[in-house]
């Protein structure tokens, strides 16, 4: 299994070792200290040892972050995680804060009036991050003050490094070079006047040099830093351990390999000016060359929108990928309809034979993040992990919501799916209908090239707020190339403001969540594409979205009578492509199945 299912965390733990921080903070004359959930190369998916704010806390989510003050420590989560969190902290020393609502400056302010020195690691934190919380603290007598990481200090039995083996991505599935990538990115640079990057995102790198590792559970990203100059070469700062003699034959002499020790004296030694992205890269990183009088240009990594932009090869893999996913979906699925009615099924047993069904593929290298599995009331808790202490079973008249992926070698998948076990619940109808028609708006639309996801994004929640309704967390995700599942610079958010370019593949997941009652979401993924012409539209250059996942959507939970034609068209028209496609894929009795639920409405 590439799951677990032991709880890692406990809330029994959060006085003992908040009280250890205190203590430690007294010591250092800090008036608070900050504790994110990210490590040095501002990732979302952690190694253990880098598990800082859930060690502390408890909260096991995948963004946050914690402030801890002599008589308050509050903990920061978006809408996501606001009924996880409850469960997962000790309430009686740490306080939920719903963030980005509450600002950590005006928390700040308003629980410090007098001022004081906030402590903060300065790798773990972007240089972006820093700046604008150091201005909007400026009234406030609040400073930041970068210290050592105190966290570790206290956390006697934190893991070790990990030293797993680095793997050539070959150029069949990369589709092009990185001696390639490496030119044309260095042609960006000089261009701009830049003399060199500093790189710090492991999808970034990996992606650059055409490499993959297995450092993050389920993110197949070898922690580094590097620096890509001008002239194309490349300096990697990792562990020698992870690289065999192949891999260095695969980088040649313009790609130097050094210890990850040696990274801040080489940022110090540079020649400026030196581009980095301040949205990723460490503040410390920063401060090394500002201290070292390095001219600093900020500017974004140049590797992310050339690599959110997939070739063609990338895209071929991402088209056979999930055709290979949808399959062995098509296969859990039947298997799935036909035993879950029975009762005695638990979400362990589910996620487990989940994965059974994408690793008979012979082709799965990992899955693409831990399977969210939610029955009945858990399906309201966006991001839940089942753990033994909270596996539920699976009940006939509820939902079951399950959210999961694949990683294969030629693409990487994510595809949710909201299920009736047995009769459907008639009060969950009308919120399916409108998550659907969400998600097919999406899946329809066609808008000018240069507009952002903030643009389209409230196509997919419109359906939910005419009836008053909404959900707390974005409508999609950018996707990697047999990289990570969460992939910058482009989502479908109000917040994201990064034009959409052909090749970028996205996640399209409205959902609706009813807390104590159950969870609805629908995703599948889309690679944007350059819009066909229509007869009488502008001279326009238009894009829309090519569907890549080819799953059935449930149709037991729809109300048809709410459906307009076109949306009916719509679900028909993918039904019968998913039969046509993913039906050779399958066995005789999946086949079956596959056939009724791909039965027009």
């Amino acid at each position: 299994m590439f799951q677990s299912f032991t709880a890692e965390t406990s809330p029994v733990f959060g006085a003992a070792r908040l009280a250890a921080l205190r203590a430690i903070m007294a010591t250092e004359g800090l008036a608070g200290y900050i504790v994110p959930q990210t490590d040095a190369h501002q990732g979302e998916y952690l190694v253990p040892r880098d598990e800082r704010l859930a060690w502390l806390t408890g909260f096991t989510g995948s963004a946050g972050f914690a402030i801890v003050l002599n008589d308050l420590a509050g903990v920061f989560i978006d809408g996501r995680y606001r009924v996880q969190v409850r469960a997962e902290v000790d309430l009686a020393v740490f306080t939920p804060v719903h963030w980005p609502e509450t600002k950590p400056a005006n928390w700040l302010a308003e629980h410090l009036p007098q001022g004081g020195r906030v402590g903060f690691d300065p790798w773990l934190h972007s240089h972006k991050q820093f700046s604008d919380l150091e201005k909007a603290l400026e009234k406030s007598g609040v400073t930041l003050w970068p210290t050592r990481n105190l966290v570790d200090a206290i956390w006697a039995d934190q893991p070790g490094a990990v030293l797993a083996p680095a793997s050539i991505h070959p150029i069949e599935h990369a589709g092009e070079a990185s001696s390639a990538k490496r030119a044309r990115l260095a042609e960006v640079l000089r261009k701009a006047g830049h003399k060199a990057a500093v790189l710090t995102l492991t999808d970034s790198i990996a992606w650059l040099l055409n490499i993959r590792g297995a450092d993050i559970a389920h993110n197949p990203v070898v922690q580094a830093f590097a620096l890509l100059h001008d002239s194309g070469q490349v300096t990697l700062f990792a562990a020698a351990e992870k690289f065999s003699a192949d891999l260095l034959v695969h980088f040649g002499a313009q790609v130097r390999l050094r210890p990850m020790a040696a990274f801040a004296p080489a940022v110090r030694g540079l020649v400026g000016p030196v581009r980095v992205d301040p949205a990723s890269v460490p503040r410390q990183v920063v401060l090394e060359l500002e201290e070292a009088g390095v001219e600093v240009a900020l500017a974004d990594d140049p590797c992310v929108l050339a690599k959110a932009c997939k070739n063609p090869v990338e895209l071929a893999g991402a088209r056979e990928a999930h055709l290979r996913d949808g399959a062995a979906m098509v296969e859990f699925l039947a298997w799935l309809d036909a035993r879950a009615p029975l009762g005695g099924l638990t979400e362990i047993d589910v996620v487990k034979q989940l994965e059974g069904f994408r690793t008979a593929t012979n082709a799965l290298r990992e899955i693409a993040f831990d399977t969210i599995c939610g029955a009945g009331a858990n399906g309201a808790i966006v991001h839940y992990r089942v753990s033994e202490a909270s596996n539920a079973p699976v009940r006939p008249g509820e939902l079951l919501l399950v959210d999961s992926g694949g990683q294969y070698a030629d693409g990487t998948t994510d595809i949710t799916r909201t299920l009736p076990v047995g009769p459907p619940r008639e009060d969950a109808r009308a919120p399916y209908t409108r998550v659907l028609q969400g998600m097919i708006a999406i899946s329809r639309a066609r808008f000018p090239k240069g507009l952002a996801g903030r643009d389209i994004e409230a196509l997919a929640r419109y359906p939910l707020w005419l009836a008053g309704q909404d959900y707390d967390h974005g409508t999609g995700h950018g996707v990697g190339s047999y990289l990570c599942v969460h992939e910058g610079p482009a989502r479908l958010s109000r917040l994201s403001e990064v034009p959409l370019a052909a090749g970028m593949i996205l996640s399209n997941e409205p959902g609706y969540y009813r807390e104590g009652a159950f969870g609805i979401r629908i995703e599948n993924l889309m690679v944007v594409v350059e819009a066909p012409p229509l007869p009488g539209a502008d001279a326009r250059a238009m894009l829309g979205f090519e569907t890549l996942t080819l799953v059935p959507i449930d149709t037991r939970l729809i109300a048809p009578e709410m459906l307009s034609g076109p949306e009916r068209d719509w679900l028909n028209a993918y039904h019968a492509r998913v039969l046509a496609e993913v039906g050779p894929r399958v066995c005789a009795t999946a086949l079956a199945w596959l056939s009724a639920a791909c039965a027009p409405i």
